[in-house]
């Protein structure tokens, strides 16, 4: 029997392939989004979809995680871990999360492979579930001719998705349908970050395509909200590390009392103190995206772990933006508010971090 503990030989480093991918991603960003678009949503402005177009085009992010026999990359979690840091660290309104990372994730599980290739093609899905989303707790009933009935609040990737995958309640347990979204009332919601906008669902005897049903379905959606928690960690990165990189770049030219103001001991500690939690977030954040990849048997420690200690990094470096940016941090027209709220919103998205220790302590028997 091996004595090497799960996850031993784990490799965090990038590869040459997830360094091209992350560059691929930065180009399109770079010419398709400004942070002046971000803020344009927040005054009632809809996000361009010609940008996740643009990605899925000529990147491939639509169907990045789907089976290259599906008409997908066939890429892992370690590249999807990439994209999201790239993503995070524009604040980028594009459903890669929610659509190409869990809804695929979902849908592979219940082993519906022709929507997924769907999802490869261009068409976007969600899975509704409450943020934030961390069980399935059905709020939806289906009744015996597979009609479903009930509401859904606040479901990320809903508004802009051409298919809902519904976790409902049947006669005999869980189920999980296929629902057109032209077959529910979807009511956006005036959210804390609007660049990853969220909307509640109606059902009212809308027909599905059951998908799984049981054990399969019930655990179609918890991989699903796992994964989506690991991988959002990688998020988390990309918002510190673009808050720490445009803090660091600022104090080095703002002057006060006739010093550079990056020369004060308080703020390099301040500084140092972010740079310290960014780096080991990162760890953990691949290390979270590595055991996925690899189906390494650590890989729900890893992302109980991760999440648990990227979220709260994240808006500690947000936070530290806005004040040491000064005065010009809390104007509307400097960018660091797009990164707090991201951050503020992902720290419950998949689940606070309070509920990844709990868990963690579960997973490797910490007593309550």
């Amino acid at each position: 029997m091996s004595t090497v503990p799960p996850g031993a030989d784990v490799d965090l480093l990038y590869t040459d392939v997830e360094e091209a991918l992350r560059a691929s991603v930065r180009s399109v960003l770079s010419r398709k989004l400004s942070a002046p678009q971000v803020a344009a949503l927040y005054d009632g402005a809809e996000a361009d979809p010609g940008l996740w177009r643009t990605l899925s085009a000529e990147v491939g992010l639509a169907g990045l995680l789907v089976p290259e026999d599906l008409g997908g990359a066939g890429a892992t979690a370690r590249e999807a871990a990439v994209v999201l840091e790239e993503l995070g660290a524009a604040v980028a309104p594009v459903p890669f999360l929610t659509s190409s990372v869990v809804a695929v994730t979902a849908l592979l599980a219940a082993g519906a492979r022709d929507l997924a290739a769907e999802v490869a093609d261009g068409t976007i899905a969600a899975l509704a579930t409450p943020l934030p989303a961390t069980t399935i707790a059905p709020t939806v009933t289906a009744a015996a001719d597979g009609r479903l009935t009930g509401e859904i609040r606040s479901v990320a990737g809903a508004l802009g998705a051409g298919v809902l995958l519904v976790p409902a309640t049947g006669a005999d347990g869980p189920r999980l349908y296929a629902v057109p979204a032209d077959r529910a009332r979807i009511a956006p919601v005036v959210s804390l970050d609007m660049s990853r906008p969220i909307a509640d669902l109606t059902f009212a005897g809308a027909e599905g395509t059951l998908l799984a049903e049981g054990d399969a379905a019930r655990d179609a959606v918890e991989r699903a909200l796992e994964t989506g928690a690991a991988l959002l960690a990688s998020e988390q990165v990309g918002v510190a590390q673009w808050c720490l990189d445009a803090t660091v770049e600022y104090l080095k030219v703002r002057k006060q009392f006739g010093r550079v103001v990056g020369g004060f001991q308080a703020v390099k500690h301040r500084l140092a103190d972010v740079f310290v939690r960014v780096e080991s977030a990162r760890a953990a954040a691949r290390y979270a995206a590595a055991t996925l990849a690899e189906q390494d048997p650590d890989s729900s420690v890893a992302a109980a772990l991760a999440q648990a200690y990227c979220s709260d990094t994240a808006v500690l470096a947000a936070e530290e933006a806005v004040q040491l940016h000064g005065g010009i941090g809390m104007t509307w027209e400097h960018p660091a508010h797009l990164y707090l709220k991201r951050a503020k919103a992902d720290q419950i998205a998949y689940g606070t971090a309070a509920a990844h220790h709990a868990r963690l302590a579960g997973l490797v028997d910490l007593p309550a």
